[in-house]
């Protein structure tokens, strides 16, 4: 199974956003959040070769002498899944060989960054993390759903909630 830097991502946010990405049934690309995100990704940091697939499975916003990884967010909102995004592109890069340093999530909006490492015991829970997503991944129905404060502002949220 290919795990992508999204379902890292979706894995932090909500086992049914996971779930539902994973079996294809998406509602993102006309969500308001999701096209201003894309908006932001292309208006910023023009200078970059950015948007960088590798393998068909992580697409990585840019990188700098293939040394370091940034992710770039409109936003601290979901900061924990997206350190981990990066973390899962550091890790990534590593096993090809890409001898990555480290991470930064930048918040062009917010006009701040956050640098992001990988050590052993993120090496370690990140193997557990993806073991956990491929257990979502092929369950027979969708994980029930979580009401938190941000579901409001999901593309699943009619989904989930009508």
């Amino acid at each position: 199974m290919k795990i992508t830097g999204t379902m890292i991502n979706y894995y932090f946010v909500c086992h049914r956003k996971l779930w539902l990405h994973v079996h294809r049934l998406s509602f993102e690309e006309q969500h308001e959040n999701v096209q201003l995100g894309k908006l932001l990704d292309q208006s910023s940091y023009t200078r970059e070769k950015k948007q960088i697939m590798i393998d068909e499975t992580v697409n990585i916003d840019f990188l700098q002498d293939w040394k370091i990884i940034h992710e770039v967010k409109k936003s601290k909102s979901m900061e924990e899944s997206a350190e981990w995004q990066v973390r899962y592109y550091i890790s990534y890069l590593r096993k090809k060989g890409i001898a990555v340093e480290r991470g930064i999530l930048d918040y062009p909006l917010l006009k701040k960054r956050k640098e992001i490492l990988l050590n052993d015991e993120e090496e370690e829970k990140l193997k557990d993390i993806l073991l956990d997503i491929e257990y979502i991944s092929n369950q027979e129905s969708a994980p029930t759903t979580i009401n938190k404060k941000w579901c409001k502002k999901c593309a699943f949220y009619e989904y989930c909630f009508s």
